[in-house]
């Protein structure tokens, strides 16, 4: 049977760049942006050596891309290198006094630390990790709120060359277990809690639970930030601001080689233990720093707020790596959106006047929910530019995040990349790409994207398939930590004969060469012998005025082989009843085709969804296949969404 995706989304809309941001975009032209990413592709090592020579190194690199034992690459071997110092240092003759990081905790308080001031905070840590006895190769695991200080933690590690392991601070204490254990890490850095929708998440007693069944621990770093009381453990337990006090403002950062890994980021499989995809440092810090540069369009009077935490890939790249490698001033928000109102992203827009700002659809869809009011209270204008990250981005909510949010006049950029990708692959050039809503548009320079049959083979345009890469990149990982035959099985080994990077995404372009990420290859309906994407069916029903999110799942049909079921959250003063069912099914047919029809509608008032956003169809299957959940669940946000799932199932 056929693997080819059958796409059935008809989006015309373009928007073009204005001239008014092209006069001023890094790149000159649409076509300089051609020749360059063709020049990308078929001369990598030119192009590659003459961007990695913008980074600053102790030592140049002998040779530029090593592909001789593929699926393992290596890069910019020989050389010499930082990224702690290529974030701060070499910011500091011309941009010590501009503000790096501003940061605003949930319940309001504030704080702003300076390139000088960041600098000094970050050689004061990697001294009190040198102190607890940190060496250069040692894991060193994070588990904290969004505060400066997690900021501070990574790139001290980065400073002495220790390995960091980022774990979202809502994580379980099992699930940082597995995490720990996994990474062997020496040490743990937390808080005494964090803030979230007004209550105290209590990290540390997460930790010390955690701590039972961690061997390879001997030391506990405590941040407070709320004030509340926790127990201390004496011997491995120490107050992250008695040590800073005693610390030095300088620490010279470690010569590593280019290699030499940098952190490792654990993201959950759909069965089995968590994998620890590992990155490198020169190459992850190039693509980083590079996409930040363009995709961002960085300019030096930017306030930049990407709003995802520092425990996702998102905000390893787009908080701290890449924003600061460029010198730019980067806002830092702790808490939830809606608290205490709605409209706190937009008071934090307006109050600190961002230009550029990054959040996931997950997101947009809770603002276009919460209604247009909440935005209207603000003076957005500060805002030129939008991004998208996460998940393909559904046409409706492409235009109203242009409309609302942008007033019409900012571009958006709809990035696709992965953890495993290390930086951002697809993705329009703010001022060049005309753009199209819930298109991520074409790849960045170095991806040689392609969407491909179950032989690898190109597929002509229109017809949808497996979104592989080519060709190895400078940010991609470099294996899963402590488990290259699993790295070799997930990603190569379909297309091993090739040497192509796979996905996992489907993916179509359309007649225009543009690429629309169709989800999760696993995520396919097969009706009736026909291969539909469930991003298209969920944007068909999002279009629809009474809904604001949706998720498409396949079920056990007797006939079609496998039936839509719809997961669907209807908006404010739309009724959930069975004529609201009947309507939606009606749209889908005449939007897409009957093909496309849900057979099942299933109103819930919330989604399943990971901590970062992303909604965890899998389990949405099994609800709607009747069978119980199994697998990694230690990313799920909330497990009584799933819960009153099944309990309206069983009614």
């Amino acid at each position: 049977m056929s693997l080819n995706i059958d796409s059935v989304l008809n989006e015309t809309r373009t928007f073009p760049p204005s001239p008014e941001f092209s006069a001023k975009s890094a790149l000159g032209s649409w076509e300089e942006y051609r020749a360059l990413h063709e020049r990308s592709v078929e001369d990598p090592e030119g192009f590659w050596a003459e961007q990695a020579a913008h980074l600053a190194w102790f030592r140049t690199w002998d040779r530029v891309r090593n592909w001789d034992a593929p699926p393992f690459a290596k890069w910019f071997e020989g050389g010499k290198i930082n990224a702690s110092f290529n974030c701060l240092d070499r910011h500091l003759p011309a941009r010590g006094n501009k503000p790096a990081l501003v940061w605003e905790g949930e319940p309001g308080d504030k704080r702003a630390l300076t390139y000088r001031e960041l600098h000094a905070e970050v050689c004061r840590f990697a001294n009190v990790l040198k102190g607890r006895g940190v060496r250069a190769g040692d894991t060193v695991a994070i588990y904290m709120p969004l505060v400066p200080e997690l900021a501070i933690a990574v790139l001290a590690c980065a400073r002495i060359g220790a390995i960091h392991s980022v774990i979202f601070g809502g994580f379980s204490a099992p699930a940082l277990v597995d995490r720990i254990n996994d990474a062997a890490s020496t040490v743990v850095i937390t808080a005494d809690g964090g803030w979230r929708r007004g209550q105290v998440v209590e990290l540390k007693k997460i930790v010390d639970e955690a701590l039972k069944g961690t061997p390879t621990v001997h030391t506990c770093i405590v941040l407070e930030r709320t004030g509340k009381p926790v127990p201390m453990e004496a011997g491995r337990d120490a107050r992250w601001d008695d040590l800073m006090r005693e610390a030095k403002p300088d620490c010279p950062a470690a010569e590593l080689d280019s290699e030499h890994p940098l952190f490792i980021l654990y993201t959950s499989g759909s069965t089995g233990k968590p994998k620890g995809i590992l990155h490198a440092t020169a190459g992850y810090l190039l693509g980083a720093q590079l996409t930040s540069k363009y995709v961002f369009d960085l300019r030096e009077d930017d306030v930049y707020w990407c709003t995802a935490d520092i425990g996702w890939v998102t905000g390893h790249s787009y908080v701290v790596y890449g924003p600061l490698a460029n010198g730019a001033t980067v806002v830092m928000y702790e808490g939830a959106p809606n608290h205490p109102d709605t409209d706190r992203f937009w008071d934090i827009v307006e109050r600190y006047r961002v230009t550029v700002f990054y959040t996931a659809p997950t997101a947009i869809r809770a603002f276009m929910k919460w209604g247009d009011e909440a935005v209207k209270k603000h003076d957005l204008s500060s805002l030129r530019l939008l991004g998208s990250v996460g998940e393909p981005i559904n046409p409706e909510a492409w235009m109203w995040y242009h409309q609302v949010i942008g007033g019409g006049r900012c571009p958006i950029v709809d990035t696709w990349w992965q953890t495993e990708t290390g930086s951002i692959a697809i993705s329009p050039l703010p001022g060049l790409t005309p753009t199209r809503p819930g298109s991520a548009t074409f790849p960045f320079f170095g991806i040689d994207a392609a969407v491909v049959n179950e032989k690898g083979e190109e597929l002509p345009n229109g017809q949808g398939g497996f979104l592989v890469i080519r060709q190895p990149w400078p940010s991609m990982l470099r294996t899963l930590w402590g488990d290259d035959e699993r790295f070799k099985e997930v990603y190569w080994k379909r297309f091993e004969d090739k040497g192509y990077y796979l996905a996992g995404d489907g993916a179509v372009r359309d007649k225009e060469g543009y690429f629309w990420i169709l989800g999760r290859i696993d995520d396919v309906l097969n009706v009736s012998g026909h291969r539909l994407s469930t991003m298209e069916v969920e944007s068909a029903l999002v279009a629809h005025p009474a809904v604001v999110e949706a998720a498409v799942v396949g079920f056990a049909h007797e006939i079609k082989g496998e039936g839509v079921a719809a997961f669907v959250t209807a908006g404010a003063g739309h009724a959930q009843v069975p004529a609201l069912a009947e309507a939606l099914k009606k749209h889908v047919r005449d939007t897409i085709g009957a093909i496309a029809a849900p057979d099942q509608i299933h109103f819930t008032d919330a989604l399943p969804k990971t901590r970062s956003g992303k909604i965890m169809r899998r389990l949405l299957r099994d609800v709607a296949n009747g069978v119980e959940s199994k697998g990694d669940m230690t990313t799920l946000e909330d497990l009584n969404v799933l819960a009153k799932l099944r309990a309206q199932d069983e009614e």
